[in-house]
């Protein structure tokens, strides 16, 4: 999935419009048109921001991760993989 359907998607399943998220990411609602359009894509700091923002990782976000979990380092640390 490109990563402006799945910003679209995660954005109404939350119910936010795309005018707040312009807003979160300091954008015209132009400009974040242009993200869920496919159009542009986000730079890297705003992508880390919607990942945050939606509570997913930012894998899952650019589409090389089909499971949206944030793995923390604590869960890591506790299967002792760090």
């Amino acid at each position: 999935m490109k990563i402006g359907t799945l910003l679209r998607q995660l954005r109404k399943e939350k119910g936010f419009t795309q005018k707040q998220l312009a807003d979160y990411l300091g954008l015209s609602e132009r400009a974040y048109q242009h993200y869920e359009s496919d159009t542009r894509e986000p730079p890297l700091s705003n992508a880390v921001k919607l990942a945050d923002f939606f509570d997913v990782s930012l894998d899952y976000l650019v589409g090389r991760s089909q499971h949206p979990a944030v793995i923390d380092d604590k869960i890591l640390q506790g299967a002792g993989i760090v």
